[in-house]
């Protein structure tokens, strides 16, 4: 009877303290506002990718974008939290500077009429907090669009020409980067 009656015990002890643990594991903190999100760009929907982006995706709500939440000419982690970092599978020209397969931190420093946009070979970086111009691999200045405003950071691709560009877009702003490949069938003409 003592045997049943600690076992009991000790069962009910351990069921308590597993629904204990099971609510506190799916009480989270604060989700996100700006949750991360991936973009690709592949030659085709079966080809392996030519670069992979991953970064944050602030909200507009309403306010004035650049200007306003995003100083002009200062160094910005070009989305939200982490800094965005791209990952390039092939060498690549990046504008006019020859930059080699692998993964950086993209950083850019918005103005009204032109970006300059920095690659930097420091990764795992929060925001621009570290960001250190020794760390540049690549820097370029694009000039600025406009289109239709998006409420969303975005970052996407398309061809051009005998180009790709990633373009970077948020509220009516519209940049894009110029990339080439060595190998010209990564680029489809379409």
């Amino acid at each position: 009877m003592k045997k049943y009656y600690y076992a009991t015990i000790a069962t009910l002890v351990l069921f308590t303290m597993l629904l204990s643990v099971e609510g506190h594991a799916q009480n989270f903190k604060d989700t996100d506002k700006a949750p991360h999100d991936i973009s690709y760009y592949r030659e085709n929907r079966v080809t392996p990718p030519l670069v992979k982006v991953l970064y944050g995706r602030p909200q507009k709500n309403g306010e004035k974008v650049f200007g306003n939440l995003v100083p002009y000419g200062k160094i910005w982690r070009t989305g939200a939290n982490e800094a965005t970092e791209v990952k390039f599978y092939k060498d690549v020209k990046f504008g006019d500077t020859d930059v080699a397969a692998g993964t950086y931190t993209l950083f850019t420093i918005p103005g009204e009429t032109t970006w300059e946009i920095i690659l930097s070979s420091k990764l795992d970086v929060l925001g621009s907090f570290q960001y250190n111009p020794d760390n540049d691999v690549a820097r370029i200045t694009v000039d600025v669009s406009k289109a239709e405003p998006l409420e969303s950071f975005s970052i996407a691709f398309k061809n051009s020409n005998d180009t790709v560009q990633m373009v970077l877009g948020w509220d009516t702003i519209r940049v894009k980067v110029p990339l080439l490949f060595d190998n010209e069938s990564a680029l489809v003409k379409r």
